[in-house]
C-alpha cells in the first residue's frame, strides 16, 4: 500500500486540472510554502512565485499592506493576511494566492499573541478567506503545520467548500 500524495502534489495536480496559477505571500514560513510547491516536478506550469515579507517595511511596501492596519492590529492579524494575500495576487497576477502571518516560536508570543497564532489567507477573484490557528508544537512543527494549513485551504476553495 503506497502512502497517499503530498499536500503539495495534490494542490498541483487540481491546479493544472482548474488551469490556475497560485503565488504566495509568506512571512512566519519563510517561504516553506512556495518551496514545497516547486519541489513538484512541471511545477512552473502553476506557480508564479511569492514574496518572504518577513520585515513590515516589506509587507507595507512590496505587498501593499496598509501601515495603520500594522500599527493597529499588528502584523500577525486577519487584516494583515488578508491584505497580504490580495497583494501578492495584485502583483504577480496569479489566479489564487495565499498569505502566512504568523508567531513561530519559540520567543515573541504574549499574552494577546501567543506562541503559534497564524493567519493564513486565501486570495481568489470571489473573495479573500482567512483562518485562524494557534499550533503547540516549535518552531519547525508551526511552520510546516501552518504550509499544510495553507495546502487544505486552497483544496477547500477549489472544492468549492469556501
Amino acid at each position: 500500500m503506497s502512502a497517499p500524495p503530498s499536500l503539495e502534489l495534490t494542490v498541483g495536480v487540481r491546479l493544472r486540472e482548474a488551469h490556475l496559477t497560485i503565488a504566495a505571500a509568506e512571512s512566519c514560513t519563510g517561504g516553506l510554502i512556495l518551496k514545497r510547491l516547486t519541489d513538484i516536478p512541471g511545477s512552473s506550469t502553476y506557480v508564479l512565485g511569492g514574496v518572504v515579507s518577513y520585515a513590515n517595511s516589506v509587507k507595507e511596501r512590496v505587498l501593499g499592506v496598509e501601515s495603520g492596519v500594522l500599527v493597529r492590529e499588528g502584523a500577525v492579524s486577519e487584516p494583515v493576511a488578508r491584505q497580504m494575500a490580495e497583494g501578492v495576487r495584485r502583483l504577480l497576477g496569479a489566479d489564487v494566492a495565499l498569505s502566512v502571518t504568523g508567531i513561530a516560536g519559540p520567543g515573541g508570543g504574549t499574552a494577546e499573541k501567543p506562541v503559534g497564532l497564524t493567519y493564513i489567507g486565501l486570495s481568489a477573484p470571489e473573495g479573500t478567506w482567512v483562518r485562524r490557528f494557534v499550533w503547540t508544537g516549535d518552531r519547525t512543527e508551526n511552520r510546516r503545520l501552518s504550509a499544510d494549513a495553507a495546502f487544505r485551504l486552497v483544496l477547500d476553495y477549489l472544492e468549492g467548500q469556501l
